[in-house]
């Protein structure tokens, strides 16, 4: 299978598990919605599991890089973009792909903490942890990891709301309490 046509199955599967739900999505449909047999899926794959956790991976690289850029074209302080987060959550909410996180589906479907689908999903969430604490230092805040945990709690609750009221206020909501966090 070719760099391309191995993207392109990656990116179709990332499709459908976000869609369907891991468990849900068995390798008959990947195969029959990628157009790549099950063989060579698995020539590349050796299980469904090696295929979720390169997908996550996909994910995570798209998902980060873009909310960054978003956060930084948004605001050039640090404390803006931490702001930012919110005005960048509500956009992805009004997108009719919308369908939650697929890390937070990933861990909801594979929950024991040992096992490497978890680990990934969290893996996520603590490199976006690590970014904004990274921002919150720039910005001086005087405890930026513990002020960077819980604008990600905001920031779950609110993509967790959003996908359960099909609306976009749960960022707005998020985003004033973000207020009084950084005001401290």
């Amino acid at each position: 299978m070719s760099k391309n046509k191995r993207s392109e199955l990656l990116q179709k599967a990332l499709l459908l598990f976000y869609r369907n739900g891991f468990h849900a999505t068995g390798m008959d449909l990947v195969a029959k919605e990628t157009g790549v047999s099950k063989t060579s899926i698995y020539k590349h794959f050796r299980t469904k599991e090696e295929l979720i956790l390169a997908v996550l991976r996909l994910r995570d690289e798209g998902f980060r890089n873009d909310l960054y850029r978003r956060m930084e074209e948004t605001s050039e302080t640090p404390q803006g973009q931490l702001l930012a987060l919110f005005d960048v959550l509500k956009d992805w909410f009004k997108e009719d792909s919308f369908k939650g996180c697929m890390f937070i589906k990933a861990s909801a479907e594979f929950q024991d903490k040992n096992h490497a689908i978890n680990a990934q999903a969290f893996a996520h969430k603590q490199l976006l942890a690590d970014h904004l604490a990274k921002l919150a230092t720039q910005a001086g805040y005087p405890h930026p990891e513990d002020l960077a945990r819980k604008l990600v709690i905001l920031k779950e609750g609110a993509i967790v709301m959003a996908a359960m009221s099909h609306t976009t206020a749960s960022a707005d909501e998020a985003k004033e309490i973000a207020k009084v966090l950084l005001a401290g």
